[in-house]
């Protein structure tokens, strides 16, 4: 029998043994590769590809077909289908009828209408979808769960609205539908959707190809093919068919540069996983070592080498790292296939069970690696150990490696020139890298920590001494433990700072040209009396608001002109367009009456409120028309206060636009005015003309940042965690020293203590040097991820509170989950 074959029986045989310890070593081990095979798996089930959803979106037809409104210019891409987009250019041809759709499709084309759009029911506006269910063309739409499909009059629903067959919807302003069926969608069950032949819906705020707009699904003689597209597109229609889904192009290659991004990113994301992993499960190993260490010298004294026990226990972490693996890897599928229907009913979509087998297996290999590098270091302890020191039951003497102090202050040297070099690199990934090795020395100088920590346990307490001395005893077994919440806590505190900052910049880089509750009416092109109807409209609907004007700047020919300024606000360059007005817009824009900007607004110069676009008083603004050439103008101005923090903008008297060549005319009004939930504003006005546009300032909106959360969330459970497992190894390895106290008659709260202390050490420690380390990784991400180009300062924000909840907060949580922790007495047996 081979050597290999036989420390696996060995390892297989202690594993059992050893069931709680090797239960600890296989979570520890598996938990990252269920939680990333989980993840990947879910993500790839809840990503819906377009072959993949191509049923749901034509049913069993061979193209879909939305009529694009009046006006409207349509240039899809080759690129399956999925691009659109308006604006100036050959404007698609009027509203074509199903004859002449049919006519474009050539002969043999059978044509099912649809209408999609919203239904109000009372104040709650749900998604309709007004066609035919029951025509085999939208088979494979919408499923039938309960009922049967609506004829005239009638009503299928999605299940997340809660209604069963028999109940009624009321739509305003129509009769009543009564529900015959619930149907849902083939990949998105949260949907809350009406079906019907024959629907009232309401008039909504956009089209869409993809969701609002009258059509046809086709059923053609031939497929309908890209080179057809351009043509139905001049004809207004948004074409969708089976086959640009089916031969879609491919998508185009990467830039190399994000390649080596994606590469280095993925590198240090593997690293820090394994770090973690192998730093969690290293004093597992280490534990059974000492357990194990009489059995591996009577293996040596009946002439094992020091290969062979390093292959014993080597075994341990292919065992185990193999098993945690396997059924870490098999639970993650599982729960990754399972869970994508249920986030689904949440928000999103699912698709097919989908498995993305090279990275699922790539990291299954990372997770017995994991195991592997684990038990390398007890392995080497093992071939080191001295056989007669063991078996006379001495313990063994700790040593440390004269280098590795050495070699992780080079490694922590390292790690921070590179970090000053690649903070000023456009991507944060690089300053992630060079974390890597500020991290890897600091595992190596941790042994040194631990004993230097050591040398002022005299002055602590009897429980806070023992366990103190104790860590510093085991150092193997301690500076592990505390590597592994060092590394967890550098990590979350520097991504904390990272994403603090960034909320923080973009917090700052929020800028608005009107203050907050401001509402704002613009018209396109428009004739006077459209203007006049749609004013006299918006003053109707909004009675006792007062309106102040805003003008369009106009030259000779009538083309319309807008004067803009760039100015850089928080280090973004910033495009604002200076609006035309009188005093009731200036009152307006600064929410009181101001009159030194008042006198200068009526002297013919501009107000500005952007303090960085003034030179010698004056304000540089360009001209620019999409059919005229452009012009500059530098205009006399002043500095003004605007109402809101992050406001700015200019306003410009007539006088001054007209003096420089144009003429004004109204195109704008303003309010300060905040439309209730359901307001009908926009579909009231877009009667009177559909140039009409809407638009209510909401301010900023001073969320908490959800990121900070999730990662204190993730810090909670592997500091705690990995402190308990930690504290519990030790505790299971100074039994002899606690059998002793209690011997002499330490109570069961000093035994408790001493626990506690334990724990208090290893995650305090841990937290102090992860603190440090993680500082000057977080401070040099913070300028990649809130610079946005030369000569913008970074913006380094410290969210205390989270950083007090990591480096406090959890060492204490872990040391009063210690204390509670019921630790009995141990039994030993003594010599008479």
């Amino acid at each position: 029998m081979s050597a290999v074959r036989v420390a696996l029986r060995v390892a297989r045989r202690g594993a059992w043994h050893s069931r709680g310890r090797s239960a600890l070593i296989m979570v520890m081990i598996g938990l990252p590769v269920l939680v990333i095979t989980t993840l990947l798996t879910l993500t790839e089930t809840m990503t819906v590809t377009p072959r993949e959803g191509v049923v749901a979106e034509l049913g069993a037809a061979d193209a879909r077909l939305t009529q694009a409104p009046g006006g409207t210019v349509l240039r899809q891409e080759p690129d399956g289908g999925a691009g659109w987009s308006t604006g100036d250019g050959e404007a698609a041809a009027p509203g074509q009828g199903a004859a002449e759709v049919a006519a474009l499709l050539g002969p043999g084309t059978r044509l099912v209408p649809f209408n999609g759009g919203v239904l109000q029911l009372g104040t709650e506006r749900v998604e309709a979808l007004e066609t035919d269910l029951r025509d085999p063309l939208t088979r494979g739409t919408l499923t039938l769960r309960e009922g049967r499909f609506p004829a005239a009059r009638e009503a299928a629903v999605t299940p997340a609205l809660g209604l069963r067959p028999g109940d009624l919807l009321r739509p305003s302003g129509a009769a009543p539908l009564t529900v015959v069926g619930v149907v849902e969608h083939p990949h998105r069950p949260s949907l809350r959707k009406v079906v019907g032949p024959d629907l009232p819906l309401a008039p909504d705020e956009a089209w869409s190809p993809r969701g609002y707009g009258t059509g046809w699904l086709a059923d053609t003689a031939k497929p309908v093919a890209w080179a057809e597209v351009p043509a139905l597109n001049r004809a207004g229609l948004y074409v969708l068919s089976r086959t640009m889904i089916m031969n879609s192009p491919r998508l185009p290659a990467r830039d190399p540069a994000s390649d080596v991004q994606y590469t280095v990113g993925l590198g240090a994301m593997l690293v820090m996983v394994a770090l973690v992993t192998v730093l969690l499960a290293g004093p597992a190993f280490a534990v059974g070592l000492r357990r194990r260490r009489r059995e591996l010298a009577e293996i040596a004294a009946q002439g094992g080498s020091a290969g062979q026990l390093r292959t014993i226990v080597l075994a341990d972490g292919l065992v185990l790292g193999g098993a945690a693996t396997l059924l870490a890897t098999a639970l993650g599928i599982a729960a990754g296939t399972l869970g994508a229907p249920v986030a689904a009913r949440w928000g999103g979509q699912a698709g097919p069970p989908q498995v993305p087998w090279p990275p699922v297996l790539g990291v299954a290999a990372l997770g017995l690696l994991t195991g592997l590098v684990a038990a390398l270091v007890p392995a080497v302890q093992a071939a080191r150990q001295n056989t007669a020191t063991v078996l006379a039951d001495r313990a063994p003497a700790v040593t440390d490696r004269r280098g590795w102090p050495l070699l992780g202050a080079a490694l922590i040297l390292a790690g921070l020139g590179a970090t000053v070099v690649a903070r000023r690199q456009p991507g944060s990934v690089w300053v992630l890298a060079c974390a890597v090795p500020i991290l890897l020395g600091l595992v190596a100088l941790t042994p040194w920590l631990v004993r230097r920590t050591g040398r002022p346990a005299a002055r602590l307490p009897l429980p806070l001494r023992v366990a103190v001395r104790d860590a510093v005893r085991h150092r193997s077994r301690t500076a592990s433990a505390v590597a592994a919440v060092m590394a967890v806590t550098a990590t979350v505190v520097a991504m904390g700072i990272g994403t603090h900052s960034q909320y923080i910049d973009r917090r700052d880089a929020y800028t608005s040209a009107r203050p907050a509750g401001m509402l704002a009416i613009w018209a396109g092109t428009v004739d006077a009396a459209t203007w006049k109807r749609l004013r006299a409209e918006a003053a109707r609907r909004l009675p006792g608001v007062p309106l102040a004007s805003g003008y369009t700047a106009r030259n000779a020919e009538n083309r319309r002109y807008a004067l803009r300024y760039t100015v850089r606000w928080n280090g973004i360059r910033t495009r604002r367009t200076a609006a035309i007005g009188d005093q009731a817009l200036l009152t307006l824009l600064q929410g009181r009456h101001d009159p030194r900007a008042a006198a200068a607004l009526a002297s013919g110069r501009a107000v500005v409120f952007d303090a960085a676009a003034l030179r010698d008083g004056r304000l540089t603004l360009r001209a620019g028309s999409a059919s005229g050439p452009p012009r500059t103008l530098r205009v006399p101005a002043i500095l003004a206060v605007p109402a809101d923090e992050h406001q700015g903008g200019a306003l410009l008297p007539r006088a001054l636009v007209e003096r420089a060549g144009f003429t004004t005319t109204e195109s704008q009004l303003y309010a300060m005015h905040r439309p209730p939930a359901g307001s009908t504003l926009w579909r009231d006005l877009h009667k009177v003309t559909p140039r009409v546009t809407v638009a209510s300032e909401e301010g900023y909106r001073n969320t908490p940042d959800p990121g900070l959360w999730g990662w204190l969330a993730g810090a909670l459970v592997l500091v705690v965690g990995g402190t308990l497992a930690a504290t519990r190894l030790a505790a299971a390895d100074t039994r002899p020293e606690r059998a002793t106290m209690a011997a002499i008659g330490a109570p069961p709260g000093t035994l408790r203590m001493v626990v506690a202390g334990q724990a208090l050490y290893i995650s305090g420690l841990g937290a102090l040097v992860g603190l440090a380390a993680g500082a000057v990784t977080g401070v040099a991400l913070s300028r990649p991820m809130t610079t946005h180009g030369a000569g913008d300062p970074a913006t380094i924000a410290v969210p205390w509170p989270f950083v007090a909840a990591v480096v406090v907060g959890l060492p204490v949580l872990a040391t009063l989950a210690a204390l509670v922790t019921r630790t009995p007495p141990p039994l030993t047996r003594r010599l008479p």
